[in-house]
């Protein structure tokens, strides 16, 4: 008997999921991802905070016990070391996917503009020179559009003058 298997494009926090026979199960990169999202949104939480300050007053609070020695440091260090180590990768996964979905909102908008340069909305695979190089013809266009409405407003000016 050959299992019933299916793939579904947006499984939880837009990743894939497969369902065998109803049960689902997910890749360990879509369960990193789902993981990563969950963990940076409570590190958000003003409750985490108020934990993470309550366990560092604890600590202080028992440095007379053991009487401020090595291994009583080294249980604090040690353990903001390593949450700190951790966070450093789920936040930046979490942050790669948000610019991820970003840059892809953005694309469906200037592709969906009648008169927009659709060239924009792949931006983010041009190298740091071209870049460059594209601001500042923007930085010009800009600057022509400026000059255009200030034309136009000293004339509205002078006819408003008449």
């Amino acid at each position: 008997m050959k299992d019933a298997t299916t793939i579904s494009a947006s499984g939880p926090a837009g990743t894939a999921s497969h369902q065998t026979n109803g049960k689902r199960s997910r890749s360990p990169r879509a369960l990193f991802s789902e993981v990563a999202c969950e963990t940076a949104r409570l590190a958000g939480k003003p409750l985490t905070f108020l934990m993470a300050v309550t366990l560092v007053a604890i600590w202080a609070l028992t440095g007379p016990l053991f009487h401020y020695s090595d291994t009583w440091q080294l249980v604090i260090n040690t353990s903001t070391t390593i949450v700190t180590f951790l966070m450093v990768f789920l936040l930046q996964h979490t942050q790669n996917r948000d610019t991820l979905a970003l840059q892809l909102k953005l694309a469906e908008v200037i592709i969906a503009l009648r008169h927009a340069e659709n060239r924009v909305a792949t931006i983010e695979d041009l190298s740091e020179e071209e870049l460059e190089h594209l601001h500042e013809e923007y930085r010009q266009r800009a600057d022509e559009t400026l000059d255009h409405l200030s034309r136009r407003r000293g004339d509205r000016t002078d006819e408003r003058a008449s």
